[in-house]
C-alpha cells in the first residue's frame, strides 16, 4: 500500500518525541571527528510546507510545533535544526528526519534514503539530492539490507514506517535481526505509533527478547481530534549513545505534563 503521506502529520507531536531524539543522536555522533553513514528506510519528502492544504487540514502540526518551541532551548540540536529551516524555507517549513539529518552531518559523511512512493520520492529528490544524498526507490527494508554494513562503518539507521500494513508489527523484529547481524556496531532507531488496542505490544516483546539492552521510549498525548487512533508516540534504539537514555527520560516528562 501507498496511499499514506506524511505532510498530513507532519510536525505533530509523535515527530516532536522522533526528531528530537533523532537531532540529539546525531550531534552526539558527530562530536568525533570520524565519519559515519545514516541511513533511512522510509524517509518521506524530507521537507515540509506546513501552511499546506493537506497539513492546515489535520491541526497536527500546530500543538506539535507550540510544544517544540516551548520544551526546547535554541541551542538544542532539534531547536537547531527547525530554526535553519525556518530561516531558509520560511516559517512555515518543517523539516524531515532526512533533513534533520542533512544539516546536522558534515561533508565527511553519508546520507542513504529509501522511499517507495512515487510523488513522495519525487519531492525527496527535489529537496535532498542536493545535499548529495543517495536516493532508493526501493523497499526500505531490502535497501537496508543491502546497504550494510555501509561504508563508513559507523552511523545510525532509522526505521519510520507508515505500518498502513499491520503485518508490518510481525516483520519488522525479524528485519532489525537481519539488519544488526550484518551491522552489529549501528546505532538503530524504530519510530512506532501507540494505537487503540497496542498493536505494537507482541513486536516491542519480541525486540525486548533479542535486544534486551535496548533502550523503549514512549510518550503519550491526546489523541489529534476524535476517533483518531494515535495516542502516543514510541522509539526503540539499539546500541543507543551516552546521554540518550536521560533525554528520553526527560522527554517523557515533559509529555506527563501535557
Amino acid at each position: 500500500m501507498l496511499s499514506y503521506q506524511h505532510l498530513f502529520h507532519a510536525g505533530n507531536l509523535a515527530d516532536v518525541q522522533k526528531h528530537a531524539l533523532l537531532a540529539f543522536t546525531l550531534d552526539y555522533l558527530t562530536q568525533k571527528d570520524k565519519p559515519l553513514s545514516y541511513i533511512e528506510t522510509h524517509a518521506g519528502r524530507g521537507l515540509y510546507d506546513l501552511g499546506a492544504e493537506e497539513a492546515v487540514k489535520t491541526g497536527e502540526a500546530e500543538a506539535g510545533i507550540r510544544i517544540a518551541e516551548a520544551w526546547f532551548p535554541p541551542h538544542h540540536p532539534y531547536r537547531q535544526r527547525l530554526n535553519e529551516v525556518r530561516a531558509a524555507h520560511g516559517p512555515m517549513a518543517y523539516p524531515g528526519s532526512p533533513m534533520i539529518a542533512a544539516l546536522s552531518l558534515r561533508e565527511q559523511d553519508t546520507i542513504h534514503l529509501a522511499e517507495l512512493h512515487p510523488q513522495e520520492v519525487a519531492w525527496l529528490r527535489s529537496n535532498m539530492v542536493p545535499w548529495g544524498a543517495h536516493i532508493y526507490q526501493k523497499d526500505g527494508f531490502e535497501t537496508a539490507l543491502a546497504l550494510t554494513p555501509p561504508t563508513p562503518r559507523r552511523g545510525m539507521m532509522l526505521i519510520d514506517p507508515s505500518y498502513e500494513v499491520k503485518a508490518d508489527y510481525d516483520a519488522i523484529p525479524r528485519h532489525i535481526a537481519n539488519i544488526t547481524r550484518k551491522w552489529n556496531v549501528g546505532i538503530v532507531a524504530l519510530w512506532y505509533p501507540l494505537l487503540v488496542g497496542g498493536p505494537h505490544g507482541p513486536m516491542l516483546k519480541a525486540l525486548q527478547a533479542v535486544f534486551p539492552d535496548g533502550l523503549r521510549s514512549e510518550v503519550r498525548f491526546p489523541p489529534a481530534r476524535e476517533g483518531h487512533r494515535m495516542e502516543g508516540s514510541g522509539m526503540f534504539i539499539i546500541n543507543p549513545p551516552y546521554g540518550l537514555a536521560d533525554e528520553a527520560a526527560r522527554i517523557e516528562a515533559l509529555f506527563k505534563a501535557l
